[in-house]
Formats: structure tokens, sequence, C-alpha cells
């Protein structure tokens, strides 16, 4: 008979034939057969139902099987006894894999035909031992869930004994943490879930019939998603299980594990961090209930410092549902939803106040809430400091990096080394000046150590890796200033002048040692007297000669500013020349200034209201002037608050004073009330007030050397060579002599796209006299004939006035309240020479109006072509926020500060149009048009090397996941736990909370 059906199902006849004939074969089985017969249909079958090519052949083994076996049941018992079974289990079944389904689903099938035997009792025992062994391999989803439901059917097989049924659960957690769904389809979903809806709905049946075995088994549930090992992430299949737990427990468990003292706070975050992890599970039920419950737990015994890591790490996986979540309770429409909508909605003005510094995560929220009413930041701070959370250490880790490649934007990131947010920002705005990085690509510094040459081997990093971010530590250590304090919040924009006065000064120095190295070469032995000579001058003509030998940070960032100084008594006039690569522009006053006295820090000059600092550079050896920081007053004069130019315009009969010059005052304050008085102030305003006209008396008096007195003086500033990359900082921390603090200045500035910069050229002998990078000419010295000559009647000097356009390049954000607190990020784009397309330049409709009115123009023709600019160039700006690149918007850029009023514009980056640089770019492989140039071959080398590297650890994180899956892990307790902090905090104090309450402040990741 078995070599009959062997040949039917085998053959080449229609399926309905063969079926009628196999059913014939299956009546047949309640005719008596020999013992042997029995057994040949009994392996036929199993080979059918195992091995079978078809499911026409699996279906007809399972059939006679189930016949025969029923009909000749003594048979079959001895056919189907311990050694068939274990040999299934352990070895499988020819080709066929022990770990296949079908083996448990052939073994099940026997186990229905011999349930009334005796022999069944000693297959329940091997079973037993076999279903512990098989969970200690961590069978994959399919392979679990068939032995979950033989195990389901057959109760008997499960390990018996408190000790063995224990390890059973223990290890079957550990086998759903290593599940995986096999594909990403609906269909292959739908069949993984169900799969370990199997499996959990087996421990269910274990611990409702032997509940010793919950507790240990929650134990360890904890144990796995509170490990630190990076290199597996449990499965969130493991949220199943959670709808299991009696919710009468939860008061027992979470006072179990909040007070336990064995669960270091690294543990606990990691597993609160993973349960919120478990809300994506499809079937999840109860876990939010065990998510709050436990939130409570923590709060209730003072483990702030748990809470406000979960929150860090969580923040972008929360924010992205918040959107869906307003729509949802909108469309509701129920008074229930409505108030609940609006509790909501402070919450999250809350959660944008106090953790600041996330606008690309934060803007689609603004919109969906925009309609709801907006708190107070009073009551803000209210809801904040009834329930503050206060750290328990005085350093708090920040948010772990999970690097997985270049984002879609092409960018690399920086890692926050600990609170160096001042430094990521400044490296990614310099990096963004394309001219610049170019330049410093193409230098050739083989060989040498200096700062330049890191910063090369930077920014060929940055341009070329595949990481997704980059750890500049070897470039933090070399450029951090010697008073900076490591792992503490700085300054930017003192941070991005020692930078460049550092790379300055480098270049200025080693172009100094060169020349002087090859004068020595070519000079006679006998000449020893003119070799001194001649090494003094090149050091004190270096920083002199013509445009090709100035260092690269003054070709690049280098421009020259005039201070002009005229006694309003004999009209004699001083000037000054001084080379800067950043102008502070300081805000205008408020409009009532009665009750504000000056406010003095070190080193520092008053101008009205607002603190100005007088950062001058390291000064050359030779005695030159090198480049600084041009701050709003210059250098050493000190500038009359408006109390003064009131007492000023009130002395008529001043025998110093005039007519003309109480009229010029009266200008000079209207235009300064103007600005006063404007919502929103610009760059432009700011730009106008940094270079409007000043008048210095009453205690700033300025000393004339003709009248050999203090007397009244107009101070001006006039720009006459503009840099190729003009970089503003706002001036916005001013200091609280009560707190002794410096506070910022929080008021919106809106950025133009364009920026005209207005540059007056000096055609007069001035022009010859005050050459060079220090030049200081006092005109007062020369005699008062020369000066009538040079400025007749008391007009202007004979300029060119030119204004010069600018394309904004790049932004830098403070977010935060105080200087020495908070996070910064930036917005930046590449701008070449040429510009964006669609620029039109219009300088010829403008012109440079006196420096009595406003020295910009606010209706320029560039305004008008803002908004047409960005939106032709899609994607062209980039946010750089450490680690985290991401493509924006120049709405954003503009917008940041309404949305989100601590964040404010600090430093800015403007890129002047239609210039070359002063270098030749036209190279011969055109990569200076239209890209960057080519590295150098030991860059390239480092760059390629560790690429490879970052490709190994991928694979090994991956072999190692693998690894993990496949092997059995039998420890039931987690090994101990550090709580070092990773890097990337941006301080304890980072953020500034809003102030004025008792909170932690915000950190950055």
């Amino acid at each position: 008979m078995d070599k009959i059906l062997e040949g039917l199902v085998s053959s080449s006849h229609p399926l309905p034939l063969k079926r009628v004939i196999v059913r014939r074969v299956v009546e047949s089985a309640e005719t008596p057969l020999s013992q042997a017969q029995c057994r040949a249909m009994f392996a036929l079958s199993t080979r059918l139902v195992l091995q079978g090519p078809d499911p026409f052949q699996r279906q007809v083994g399972r059939q006679v099987l189930e016949a025969y076996g029923r009909y000749h049941r003594a048979e079959f018992e001895a056919f189907f006894n311990r050694g068939l079974v274990l040999g299934l289990l352990q070895r499988g079944y020819g080709e066929l894999s022990n770990r296949d389904p079908a083996i448990l689903d052939y073994i099940q099938a026997g186990l229905r035909l011999i349930m009334s035997c005796p022999s069944v009792l000693e297959l329940f025992e091997l079973l037993q031992v076999e279903a512990l062994r098989l969970v200690c391999e961590r069978p994959a989803p399919p392979l679990c869930a068939r032995l979950c439901q033989l195990l389901g059917d057959f109760p008997q097989c499960l390990p018996r004994g408190r000790k063995l049924s224990l390890a059973f659960c223990q290890q079957l957690v550990r086998s759903i943490a290593h599940f995986q769904s096999q594909g990403s389809r609906e269909a292959e979903l739908r069949l993984y879930v169900s799969q370990v809806t199997q499996v959990s709905g087996l421990l269910r049946s274990v611990w409702k019939a032997e509940p010793d075995t919950l507790l240990p088994s929650l134990q360890e549930l904890f144990a796995v998603i509170s490990a630190a090992d990076t290199s597996f992430e449990p499965s969130v299949a493991l949220a199943s299980l959670v709808q299991h737990i009696p919710l009468q427990m939860i008061t027992v468990l979470i006072r179990s594990l909040t007070t336990d003292p064995n669960v270091k706070d690294a543990s606990m975050t990691q597993a609160l961090c993973r349960m919120i992890d478990w809300l994506s599970w499809p079937l999840a039920q109860h876990v939010e209930t065990w998510v709050i419950a436990l939130l409570k737990g923590l709060a209730a015994v003072q483990k702030f410092t748990i809470l406000i890591d979960v929150t860090l790490l969580k923040i972008e996986l929360i924010v992205p549902h918040v959107v869906s979540l307003v729509h949802s309770f909108k469309r509701d429409g129920l008074p229930s939803s409505t108030a609940f909508l609006m509790q909501f909605t402070e919450l999250i003005h809350c959660m944008m106040y106090h953790y600041s510094g996330f606008p690309e995560l934060y803007e689609p929220i603004l919109e969906a809430v925009k309609d709801m009413p907006k708190p107070t930041e009073e009551k803000i701070k209210l809801i904040l400091s009834q329930s503050a959370w206060t750290s328990q250490s005085s350093s708090l880790p920040s948010c772990l990096s999970r690097l997985s490649g270049k984002s879609e934007t092409g960018k690399t990131g920086l890692i926050n080394l600990g609170n160096t947010c001042y430094m990521n920002s400044v490296i990614q705005a310099l990096f963004m000046a394309t001219d610049f990085r170019r330049h410093v690509l193409s230098l050739n510094l083989n060989g040498c150590n200096s700062l330049m040459r890191k910063l090369q081997h930077l920014f060929a990093f940055l341009a070329h890796t595949q990481r997704e971010a980059y750890a500049p530590r070897i470039f933090f250590e070399a450029s951090r200033p010697p008073w900076f304090t490591p792992r503490s919040q700085q300054d930017c924009s003192e941070y991005l002048r020692f930078l460049l006065d550092r790379l300055h000064e480098e270049e200025r120095t080693l172009k100094a040692l060169s020349l002087a190295k090859n004068s020595e070469s070519i000079m006679n032995e006998e000449s020893q007297t003119h070799e001194a000579v001649h090494k003094a001058q090149v050091f004190a003509e270096a920083p002199c000669m013509g445009s090709e030998e100035r260092t690269l940070i003054e070709k690049m960032f280098g421009g020259k500013l005039k201070t002009i100084i005229c006694c309003l008594n004999c009209k004699s006039m001083s000037q000054k020349e001084e080379a800067f690569t950043d102008l502070s522009l300081a805000f205008c006053p408020p409009t009532s200034l009665e009750d504000v006295g000056p406010k003095c820090v070190e080193h520092s000059e008053v101008k009205d209201d607002c603190v100005v600092q007088t950062n001058t550079l390291t000064t050359s050896p030779a005695g030159e002037m090198p480049l600084s920081n041009l701050e709003v007053n210059g250098e050493h004069d000190t500038v009359m608050n408006e109390e003064a130019i009131k007492d000023f315009s009130t002395e008529p009969n001043s025998e110093n004073t005039t007519n003309s010059e109480l009229s010029k005052v009266q200008d000079n304050r209207d235009v300064f009330q103007g600005l006063v008085g404007k919502n929103t102030l610009s760059v432009t305003d700011l730009l106008n007030y940094f270079l409007a006209p000043e008048i210095l008396s009453g205690d700033n008096k300025y000393y004339c050397e003709k009248c050999a007195s203090l007397q009244n003086a107009e101070k001006t500033m006039q720009i006459i060579e503009e840099p190729e990359y003009l970089i503003l900082t706002l001036l916005r921390f001013s200091y609280d002599p009560k707190c002794h603090i410096r506070r910022k200045i929080l008021d919106n500035v809106s950025l133009p796209l364009v920026l005209e910069l207005p540059v007056k050229r000096a055609t007069s002998p001035l022009a010859v006299v005050s050459g060079g990078w220090s030049a200081g000419v006092e005109i007062s010295d020369i005699g008062e004939n020369l000066a009538k000559k040079l400025k007749p009647s008391g007009a202007d000097e004979v300029t060119c006035p030119q204004l010069v356009p600018y394309m904004l390049s790049s932004v830098v954000v403070h977010s935060g309240v105080s200087s020495e607190s908070g996070h910064y990020y930036s917005y930046a784009r590449n701008v070449t020479g040429s510009g964006p397309s669609g620029l039109c330049h219009q300088s010829t409709t403008l012109s440079l109006v006196s420096p009595q009115d406003k020295l910009l123009t606010e209706d320029s023709p560039c305004t008008v072509i803002e908004n047409d600019l960005d939106s032709e160039m899609p994607r062209e700006w980039f946010l750089f926020n450490d680690s985290r690149v991401t493509f924006t918007s120049f709405q954003s850029v503009q917008k940041i500060t309404s949305r989100f009023p601590k964040d404010t514009a600090y430093v800015l980056f403007y890129k002047k149009q239609n210039s070359t640089c002063g270098f030749n770019t036209s190279s011969a492989n055109g990569l200076w048009v239209n890209g960057d140039p080519p590295l150098q071959k030991d860059l390239m080398d480092a760059i390629t090397k560790d690429n490879k590297l970052y490709l190994q650890e991928q694979e090994l994180s991956a072999r190692t996941q693998a690894l993990q899956a496949a092997s059995a892990s039998c420890s039931f307790r987690p090994n101990g736990f550090d709580d070092n902090d990773p890097p990337g905090s941006c301080g304890p104090t980072g953020g500034g909370g809003g102030g004025g309450f008792s909170t932690v402040g915000r950190l950055v990741f």
C-alpha cells in the first residue's frame, strides 16, 4: 500500500483523480495490516509531512498519518517513541532543520494520537526538558510561537518544579527580547504580532497557574530593559507582556523599583526609556499606565535626575506625536477634549520654554496650537515651579549619541564634547563660508603642526567623512582659549575672536620666519652687521606688505574702520584707522533713561545703556596694531549717555557751543529716538546706530591738544575698507551690577537676507598718510593750516560713498537667558562671491545720506527680492545643532525669536557679493568654481582610513547583534552599571529655564 501511495502522489495524474484515490487509501486504514505494513505507512506519511515538496503531498501525509495512527494505535505508539521525538528535536529530519516549526507540528499531531497510551508520559517528561532547552537557544518568533502553541495545548509538557518553571519563564522573557520582525508589509507585520501574542499568552497561563513565577519574571524583564549593552536593543515585543501584569501590583512593584538601592540610576533611565518605546507596539495595553506610575514613583522619591535624563533622551520621540494628538482632540469637539486641549497647550508652552533650542521640532507644534490661548510667562514659571525637578548630581548626562550614517542633508554634525556647542556652532558657520573653506582646504601645510593645519583637517573631515557626526577633540584642545574652563559654557563670539586672532598671528609669524630664513640663505657671510638690520625690517614690514602678503584671515574677514574726532571749539580733527574682523553692534537704549545709570565692567565702555566690550587682540612684536574686534566706541574714547545729550542741548550760552552744533546734536538725537521707537529693530538699525555721530561732552569731554583743554567734540566712525565676510556680533549681554551677572537682551532683531554696507573710500591725502593696519594720524599734531586745507570750512572730507552688497551666510543663535548658560546652534547656507542666482543689486537707486540722517535706507530695493531669493532656492538652508543637521528655510531663521523668545540671533556672517576674494580662482581643474579643491594625499588617506574604520564598526555592531540573538544567555541578573556621564551635555545650568524659580536648566544634546 505504501508503494502505491508513494507512486500516486508523485505521479503526473490530474489532481482530482489523485484525491479520489487518496481518499480510498485513507478509508482502507480500517482494514487489518501487519506491523511491517503499518510501520511503512507511518514512515511514508512522516516523510510526506516533513519533506513533501508541495502542499498536496504534505496534506496527504497528515491525512494518512492521522487515519492509520487512529486505527493502529499500538503500532503507532511503537513508531512514535522517545528516540524518534528526541531525534527530531535535536537533529531534525533529513535536510529539515530541527528549528523548523514543521517539526513541532508533527510532534503535536503525534501526541494527539497517543494521548491515551502509557508511553505519552515518557514523551511529556522529554518535552519538558527540550522546551526549556529550546527557549534558551533564543528561537525565532515563528518557532517560539509554535512551541508555545504546543505547550498551550499540552500543558503537561511545561517544565515542572519551581526551579525549572521559573527558569523557563525567565528564558522565555529573554527570547521575546530578541524577537525581530522579518518583514515590513502589513501581512508580515500582522503575522509577527500574532506570533508574539501567542508567546505572551503562554506566559500569562504559566503566571496564572504558578503565581510564584510572576515576580521573578518581571525582575528578569527589568534586567533586560535596563541593560546598558549598546550592541543589543531589546525588542519592543516585550510590551505584549505588560497587559498580563495585574494592575493591583503597580503600587508594590513601583515602590520596590524606586527604593531598591541596587537599582542604579543609569539602569532605571534605560528601562524607562525603553518602556516609552513600547508605546509604539500595536496591541500595547496598560503601558502608559505603568510609565506614568513609574514617573510618579521616581518623583515621589526625588530621583529627578532620572526624570530629566528620560525627558532629554525621549523628547524627539514624544514631540512628533503632539501635532497629530492636537488635531485629533480638535476634531473630537467634546467639552472634555477642549478642556484637556487647553491644559495640554499650557504644558506644550512650558516644555518649549524650559527646553528651548529645538526650533525644527517645535515649529509644527506652534502651528498646531496657534489658535489656543498662550499662557503668560508668569503662569509658565508658576507651573514649572510647582513640579520642578532638581538634579541630585552636579553633572547631568545628556542624550546618548546614536550614529547611523549621514542625514539626508549630506552635511556632517559635530559631537558635543561637554558644553562645546559654542565651538560647534562657530566651526559650522566658518565651514559654510564657502570661499574661506576652499582656501583653507587648498593650503599646502604638510609637515606643519599649526592651528590652521588642524582646522584644515577638521574641514576635510566635515566635507568627506561618512559619519553622521564628527568629534573635534584635537581641534578643541588646540583652539580653546586658556582662560576657558573645560566642560563649562562659554561665549561663542569670544571664542570666534580668539580663533581668528590665533590663526592670523600664527600665519604672520610663519611668513616672517620664512622670509627671514630665505634672506639668511642668500646673504653674504661677511654682512653680519646688515643681517640683524634686515631681520628687524622683515618683521616690521611683514604686516604692511601688499594685498598678496596679507594673511588669509585678513583677506577673508579683515576690514578697516576710521574713527574721526572733531573738536567743536577749534574744528581740528584727529583720526585713527583700525583693522577689524568683526563689528559688535550695541542695542539702542530704552526710551527713558532717567533712572538708569551707566553700567561699568572691567575694560569696557558705555554707550548709553549698553555695555560694550573692548577686547583688542594680541599686539604684534613690532608694535603694530593687529586685527581686532571693533566695538561700538573704538578703543579709548568714552561716550556720553542720553542725559549728557540733554544737558548739552540745554546750554545755548556755552562758550564752546554754536547754533550749528546744537542743530547737529538735535538731528542726531532725532535719529536716535527714531530707532528707539521702533517695535522690531533690524540689523540695519543697529548698524546705523553703530555709525551714527556721537557727541562727547560733560564727563566724556575730549582733550584737544590744540586747545590744550577738555572740549566738546563730535566722534564719527566710517568703514573705509570692507571685508569679504562681514561678521556682526549683536551685543545682547549687559552687566547687572546688582546680581553681578551679564543679563541677556531678548529684543527681536530682523535679519535682512541682503545687507548693503556703506563704505567711504578716502581719496584725499589722508588715505596716503594713514595707510596700513596700524596707521593712526593726529591731524591736530600736523598743524592747523593742514587741517584747514584737508577739511576747509568744516566740510566733510572728500569721499566716494558706495553701498557694498552682502548676502546672509550664517546665523549663530543663542538659546537661554544669560551668557553663562544656554545653548548655541547655527543656521547656515553656501554663499559664494557671485551669490545665489537671481540677485539683482540696484545700488544706483540708493545714496549714502549725510551722517546726521539715517545711513542706510530701510526701503532698499534689495529687501523686495529677499522672499524671491529664498523661494527660488528650497532646502538651501541648514540647521546645525551639534550632532543634528537638518534642512530648514530662511523663514525659520527670520521667525526664530518671535516663535521662541529665548532663542536670539547672536553672531551673523554676511558674504560680500561680486567678489573674487583677491585670489586667483581659475584653477585648471575648475574645482574653485563648482566645488572644493582636491585634498592633499595625507588628508585623503586619513579620511579613507577613518571611513573604513566606521564601516568596520557598523559591521561589528551588526555581527554582535546577530551573535547575541543566536547565543543563549542564561544569566538572570544584570551586571553592575556605571553612572558615568556621556559627552554632549551643555551643562547643569544650561538653558536658563526662565530664571526666578528653582528648576534645573535645559540641557542640550
